[in-house]
C-alpha cells in the first residue's frame, strides 16, 4: 500500500510538473509573440508612412501601438500635437501634426522634449538599441549624461524588452521629422 502511494505521488508529481511546464511555455509564447489583433490596430493607427523593409513587421506594428494608443509619445515629442483644426481637446476631429510627427520641440519649463525620429543612420534619436534601452530603464544612456527630468522614464523602465524592442522598431520605421514650432 505505501510503495502503491509513493507511485501515486510520484506519477502526480511527475504529470503536475509536465502541465507546470506546458502552461509555462504557453506563458512564455504569450509574453514574446506579439498579439495579432494588437499589431493589426497599431498598423491602422499609425499617422505616418513606415518603411518597413528589412524589419520586423510584427515589432512595427506593436510599437506603433504602445507608441500611439497606449504611451501617449505624440503629447510630448510632437510639437504641436495636432493640426490646426484637428484638436480632440477642443472637440475637433483628431488630426496629428504628421509632418513634425515625434519631432521633439515641446518646451517643458528648461527641458525641452526631444528628436526621437530616425537619424541619418536610421538610429531613433541616434540611439543604439542599448542605448534606447539604457534611456528607457534608468533614464540616461551615459553615467555621465544628465538624468532625465520630464520623460515619465520611471514609468516605461518596467516594460518588457520585448516591448521596448517593438518601440525601437517602430520609431526606426518612421519618417525623419524636423521640430516645429507652437
Amino acid at each position: 500500500m505505501r510503495s502503491k502511494n509513493l507511485f501515486v505521488a510520484v506519477a502526480f508529481l511527475v504529470f503536475g510538473m509536465a502541465g507546470l511546464s506546458q502552461l509555462s511555455g504557453e506563458e512564455e509564447k504569450a509574453r514574446t509573440d506579439p498579439d495579432p489583433e494588437l499589431i493589426r490596430r497599431g498598423y491602422q493607427i499609425s499617422p505616418v508612412p513606415l518603411k518597413l523593409r528589412g524589419r520586423n513587421r510584427d515589432l512595427v506594428g506593436l510599437g506603433s501601438y504602445i507608441v500611439n494608443a497606449q504611451g501617449g509619445c505624440n503629447d510630448c515629442h510632437t510639437n504641436p500635437s495636432y493640426e490646426p483644426g484637428g484638436n480632440p481637446f477642443e472637440g475637433e476631429p483628431e488630426r496629428i501634426n504628421t509632418e513634425n510627427y515625434l519631432a521633439g520641440g515641446t518646451a517643458f519649463g528648461p527641458f525641452v522634449s526631444r528628436n526621437i525620429t530616425p537619424d541619418a543612420s536610421g538610429k531613433p534619436a541616434g540611439l543604439t538599441f542599448q542605448e534606447f534601452r539604457s534611456v528607457m530603464r534608468r533614464g540616461r544612456h551615459d553615467a555621465d549624461e544628465p538624468l532625465l527630468q520630464v520623460m515619465p522614464w520611471p514609468v516605461y523602465r518596467h516594460m518588457t524588452d520585448r516591448d521596448l524592442k517593438a518601440i525601437y522598431e517602430y520609431l526606426s520605421a518612421i519618417p525623419h521629422a524636423e521640430p516645429g514650432g507652437n
